[in-house]
C-alpha cells in the first residue's frame, strides 16, 4: 500500500469515527420516546463497511436511525476514537483544514456537524429530534451550543473563521436569529475533507493552470539565475507578516510565466494565472473572490500570476488592493514598475534569451556546427527557447535533412511566427522592388548596398569582433532618406528588405502618436520592442512628424512633446534592429537624431538619363507595347519616379480601355493628365512627338 491511498483510509476512517460520534452525542440529546425499530440506513452502513482499521483507530458499527439513547461512556468512548484517529501521518483532512484557516474546537465540531449532513442519510432525522422540532432536520448554531462542550459565542461574528472563510452556508431567512438558521457546509469544504482537492469551482474559470511540464520548463542560464535570486528572497521572507509580491518586468509574456512556473515548480507550488480585467471590480464580488483564493491558498500549496497589460489607474488600484490582501506566493507580469504591496515587492527584469543563448538553442536543435545558419538566426529573430525548439523541429521533418531547403524554410517560418506581435501596430508592406528596377545614381546605391552589408554582418562585428561587450548603445542600424516626394524612398526601403529576406512595416504615426500624456511613448516602447522580436525593419514615413525639432518649453504641452522626443533618442539609440526614416525636410528633423542617424541618402530630383532608365523599366514585360517608346523624349518631362509610375498606370487604363496597345501618344495624354494634376506648368511641345509620317498630339 502506496503512502497515498494508506492516508486515504485513514482519512476515511476518522470521517467515520467522527460521524459515529456525533450520531451518539445527537442520540444522547433526544428524548426517549418508544418508537418501532427502524431497519439501518443501508447508505450509512455501506459506508462504515469501506472503512478499515488504520493504527490506533477502531472504528464500530453506527447504530440506526432509531431512538437508541446512548450513555455517556459510549458517547465519550466514541470520542476517544475520534482522537485515535486524529494520531495518524498526516494527519486527516479535518485536521488539515483547521490547522491552516485557525478553526478552535468548538469551529471543528460544528463545521464536522455541518458536514455530516452530506454523509449520513440520518443526521436530518436526528437533528430535528435534538431540536424537538420537526421543521428543523438541519443543524443550527443553538443545536451546536446545546451538543457540544465548551462552546464558544465568537463563532457567530463575521470574522471568526467559520465565517470569515465562508466554510458555511447560513440561510437566514427574514428576521430570523443567526441561532437558528439553517445551516450548510460549503461543496468545496466537503469534498476537500473526504479528500479531493480542487481548485474552487468559482474560481476555476477565471484562472487557467499554467504546466510546462510537457515542455521541459528548461529555462536559459540568465533567466535561471533570475529564477535563483527570486527563490532566495522568497526564503528569507518565510515567517513575515506578508509574503513580498514578484515584479516579473519586460514585455515577452512567455518568458515571464516561465519563469512564475520554474519558481512556483521549486518551491512545491501549482502555479495557476489569471488576467487583472478577469479580477472583479464590485465590492462584495471582489470581497468574495479574495476570500476564496485565500482560502485556496491554505488549502493547496498554490501561487497566482496575475497578467497585467498596460494597467489604467483604476486597474492599478484594484492590484494593489487584491495584493494587499493576499498572503500567498504572487507573481505580476508587467512591463514596468508600478506595483506597490505596502511596500514590499522583489522587482526582476524578465527578457528572452540573449542573442548568445539563443544561437546554442538553434545549434543544438539543429545540430549546426559549421554553416553559421544559427548564429543568423540568433541576431536576426528574438524567439523564446520553446518557440525556437517548436520552429526548428517542425522544420526538420519537414526538410527530410536537406540543408539547402532547411535554411530557406526555417527563415520563411521565423518571419511567419514573428509577424504576430507587429500586425496591430504597423502596416507591413508587401515588398516586390529589386536592385533591378531601382534607379539612383552610384554614389545613393553604394550607400543602400552598405546599410544591406551592416545588417548581413552585424553579428560578426559585434559579436565576433567584441564591439558588443565593449558597447552598450548605438548598436542598431538606422537611416534617413532625405528627398521629395516620388523620388525612390519607399522602394529603396523595399529593396533593402527584399535582399535580406526580410519583412518591411510602415508606423502609422496616427496609432502612435496620442494626444494623452504617456500614451506616446507606451505605443512607441511596444513597437520597439516588437520590432527587435520579429527583426523587421521599421519604416517610418514623414518622419518630420514624429522626429521633429524639440521646442522651447512655454506650456505644459510643449514640455511633454519634448519628453516623447527624447524618449525617442533613447530608444533609437538602444534599438538593436533597423529604422528607415523618410522625409522631405531634412532641416524640420531633431539634430540629436541626425547625429544618431548612421546613414543619411539624399533622393534628389532624377535627371534626364536617370529618367529615361526608370522609363525604359517602368512597363512590365507582359504590357502590350505599340512599336518601341521613345524614353529619351519622355525623360524630358520633368517628373519623378512616382510620378513617372502613376504616368505608366494610368497610360495601360487608356489602353485597356480603348482596346489598344499601350503607344507613345496614349503614354503623353497620360503624362500631361498628371501634370494637371501636379499644377506644374509646361510647354506644349513637350507633349507632341515627331514621327517620320508626321507630328503627333
Amino acid at each position: 500500500m502506496n503512502q497515498q491511498s494508506d492516508w486515504v483510509n485513514a482519512n476515511e476512517a476518522y470521517l467515520a469515527a467522527m460521524l459515529a460520534w456525533l450520531r451518539l452525542s445527537l442520540q444522547r440529546m433526544i428524548s426517549p420516546v418508544v418508537e418501532e425499530q427502524q431497519p439501518p440506513d443501508v447508505s450509512s452502513a455501506s459506508w462504515f463497511k469501506r472503512i478499515k482499521k488504520t493504527d490506533n483507530c477502531q472504528v464500530k458499527q453506527p447504530p440506526s436511525c432509531s431512538s437508541h439513547k446512548p450513555d455517556d461512556a459510549e458517547v465519550k468512548q466514541a470520542w476517544h476514537a475520534v482522537q485515535a484517529c486524529e494520531s495518524h501521518e498526516p494527519p486527516p483532512a479535518m485536521l488539515l483544514l483547521s490547522s491552516a484557516l485557525g478553526l478552535s474546537t468548538f469551529d471543528t465540531q460544528v463545521l464536522a456537524l455541518c458536514v455530516a449532513m452530506e454523509l449520513d442519510t440520518c443526521m436530518s432525522g436526528l437533528c430535528a429530534k435534538a431540536q424537538g422540532d420537526p421543521n428543523k432536520p438541519y443543524p443550527t448554531f443553538a443545536l451546536a451550543f446545546a451538543l457540544f462542550d465548551e462552546p464558544d459565542w465568537n463563532v457567530l461574528t463575521p470574522h471568526a473563521p467559520l465565517r470569515y472563510w465562508r466554510l458555511l452556508d447560513i440561510n437566514q431567512p427574514g428576521t430570523q436569529p443567526l441561532t437558528s438558521a439553517a445551516l450548510g457546509t460549503d461543496e468545496r469544504i466537503v469534498n476537500y475533507l473526504k479528500g479531493l482537492n480542487y481548485l474552487d469551482d468559482r474560481l476555476a474559470p477565471l484562472m487557467d493552470v499554467v504546466d510546462l511540464e510537457d515542455n521541459d520548463g528548461l529555462l536559459v542560464q540568465s533567466q535561471q539565475h533570475e529564477v535563483d535570486k527570486v527563490i532566495e528572497a522568497l526564503q528569507a521572507s518565510y515567517g513575515r507578516q506578508n509574503t513580498p509580491v514578484v515584479e516579473l518586468l519586460g514585455h515577452d509574456a512567455v518568458s515571464k510565466r516561465s519563469v512564475a512556473w520554474r519558481i512556483s515548480k521549486d518551491l512545491g507550488l501549482k502555479l495557476f494565472a489569471i488576467n487583472l480585467k478577469s479580477i472583479p471590480e464590485q465590492s462584495a464580488d471582489f470581497e468574495t473572490f479574495v476570500r476564496l483564493w485565500e482560502r485556496e491558498s491554505l488549502l493547496m500549496p498554490l501561487a497566482l500570476y496575475i497578467e497585467v497589460d498596460s494597467p489604467v489607474e483604476a486597474e492599478r488600484r484594484l492590484l494593489k488592493r487584491f495584493l494587499d490582501r493576499s498572503n500567498g506566493v504572487a507573481f505580476v507580469g508587467i512591463e514596468d514598475v508600478g506595483v506597490d504591496k505596502q511596500g514590499q515587492s522583489i522587482c526582476v527584469e524578465i527578457s528572452k534569451p540573449t542573442p548568445q543563448e539563443q544561437r546554442l538553442l538553434w545549434r543544438d536543435v539543429l545540430q549546426d556546427d559549421d554553416n553559421g545558419h544559427s548564429e543568423r538566426l540568433a541576431e536576426q529573430f528574438s524567439f523564446s527557447q520553446d518557440v525556437i525548439q517548436h520552429l526548428a523541429k517542425k522544420s526538420l521533418t519537414h526538410c527530410q535533412g536537406s540543408k539547402t531547403a532547411l535554411n530557406g524554410e526555417l527563415w520563411q517560418a521565423c518571419r511567419l511566427a514573428a509577424r504576430a506581435s507587429m500586425e496591430q501596430l504597423a502596416r507591413r508592406i508587401d515588398t516586390k522592388a529589386t536592385w533591378n528596377q531601382l534607379v539612383l545614381p552610384n554614389e545613393q546605391k553604394e550607400l543602400l548596398q552598405s546599410i544591406v552589408g551592416q545588417v548581413a554582418y552585424r553579428n560578426h562585428v559585434y559579436e565576433g569582433w567584441g564591439f558588443r561587450a565593449q558597447m552598450n548603445r548605438g548598436l542598431g542600424i538606422n537611416a534617413l532618406f532625405v528627398g521629395e516626394s516620388g523620388t525612390g524612398k519607399t522602394m529603396a526601403a523595399e529593396v533593402i528588405a527584399n535582399d535580406l529576406k526580410l519583412d518591411l512595416y510602415r508606423v502609422d504615426l496616427s496609432s502612435v502618436v496620442s494626444k494623452y500624456i504617456g500614451e506616446t511613448e507606451k505605443n512607441l516602447r511596444k513597437l520597439f520592442d516588437a520590432a527587435e522580436d520579429s527583426g523587421a525593419i521599421l519604416f517610418f514615413d514623414e518622419a518630420d512628424a514624429l522626429f521633429g525639432k524639440r521646442s522651447e518649453v512655454k506650456d505644459s504641452h510643449d514640455r511633454y512633446a519634448n519628453i516623447e522626443i527624447n524618449y525617442l533618442l533613447q530608444r533609437m539609440e538602444t534599438y538593436r534592429g533597423l529604422a528607415i526614416l523618410a522625409s522631405n525636410m531634412r532641416s524640420a528633423l531633431d539634430k540629436a537624431f541626425v547625429r544618431r542617424l548612421r546613414f543619411i541618402v539624399d533622393f534628389s530630383f532624377p535627371g534626364i538619363e536617370q529618367r529615361a532608365e526608370i522609363w525604359q523599366k517602368v512597363f512590365p514585360p507582359q504590357t502590350p507595347i505599340e512599336g518601341m517608346l521613345d524614353c529619351q523624349h519622355l525623360a524630358k518631362l520633368s517628373l519623378t519616379g512616382g510620378n513617372i509610375h502613376n504616368v505608366a498606370l494610368n497610360a495601360a487604363f487608356l489602353a485597356a480601355q480603348q482596346g489598344v496597345k499601350i503607344s507613345m501618344p496614349l503614354v503623353l495624354s497620360a503624362a500631361r493628365i498628371e501634370y494637371k494634376k501636379l499644377e506644374r506648368p509646361a510647354k506644349e511641345s513637350d507633349f507632341l512627338w515627331q514621327q517620320a509620317e508626321g507630328v503627333v498630339v
